[in-house]
């Protein structure tokens, strides 16, 4: 197993993502701390987990929140092995174009509290717990990092930040902190929310219609399956894993071979 004698955190893992991956970890015999936002979503959930594991509410982009949060694991665990970090929010593909300059204005400021400072702030925050076990920090970015099209400009810059904080905190977390990060495609039922700059903060990606969405997947891609999240379980139990001892400054590009594809012709 994996993450046997692992205690990891994920944060935004009251749905989506975060919660396949938060699944797949416990599967892997880590004990594991569910961070979320929504309390609603982690009582839901609540069942999934055991006594050993906590649940806990946390705004990652409030400081106090996660202190308190790192209080609650030395508390209950005094250590711990990896943070994973699956939180995010999406901009709803649109062109900046097609908005005014206030909503633009304001969304930035959401998506990259979001996606990028909460990032930065939980690595700062939970950089000591993990130096003292020689920990992984995993964080999450995606294909619109490297490719057009996979979000509109706010939703790719937060991502392609990610990917260079990534490489930086891998640099300067060395030698006691691994840091890689996932970056993935498609995720079938996800959970993803639009901005409220939008008024999209009700809204899912999996709100659009399966078969529609499936269609356009398989149009791209050259793996015909649509993956669900605990599919990319593996690649950040690995990551978060005292097994790997090979890896820090990199993002692994799960994208079912949609950068792969040819542009001009369709096989």
């Amino acid at each position: 197993m994996l993450l046997q004698n692992h205690t990891v955190l994920i944060t935004g893992a009251g749905s989506g993502l975060g919660l396949g991956v938060a699944k797949y970890c416990k599967a892997q015999g880590a004990t594991v701390i569910v961070t979320d936002i929504a309390t609603e979503k982690l009582a839901y959930i609540a069942a999934d987990f055991g006594e050993q594991d906590l649940l806990l509410a946390c705004d990652v982009t409030k400081i106090t929140d996660l202190e308190l949060c790192k209080q609650h694991i030395v508390e209950k665990y005094g250590r711990l092995d990896a943070v994973i970090g699956a939180q995010g929010i999406f901009d709803g593909n649109r062109p900046i174009l097609t908005m005014n300059a206030p909503d633009l204005d304001q969304m930035f400021d959401e998506l990259f509290h979001i996606n990028v400072k909460g990032y930065l702030l939980t690595a700062h925050i939970f950089a000591d717990l993990l130096k003292q076990n020689h920990g992984a920090l995993v964080l999450t970015t995606s294909t619109a990092a490297y490719a057009a099209d996979g979000g509109g400009a706010v939703y790719t810059a937060t991502k392609g930040a990610i990917r260079s904080l990534i490489q930086q905190l891998a640099f300067e977390f060395a030698p006691h902190i691994r840091v890689n990060g996932v970056a993935p495609a498609a995720i079938g039922n996800s959970q993803l929310k639009g901005p409220k700059a939008l008024n999209l903060d009700n809204e899912k990606q999996s709100d659009i219609p399966k078969d529609a969405f499936l269609n356009l997947f398989q149009s791209i891609s050259l793996l015909q399956q649509l993956p669900d999240a605990t599919d990319y379980g593996e690649i950040y139990a690995f990551l978060a894993s005292k097994q790997n001892k090979i890896m820090t400054g990199q993002t692994i590009v799960a994208d079912q071979g949609l950068l792969n594809r040819a542009v001009l012709t369709q096989h």
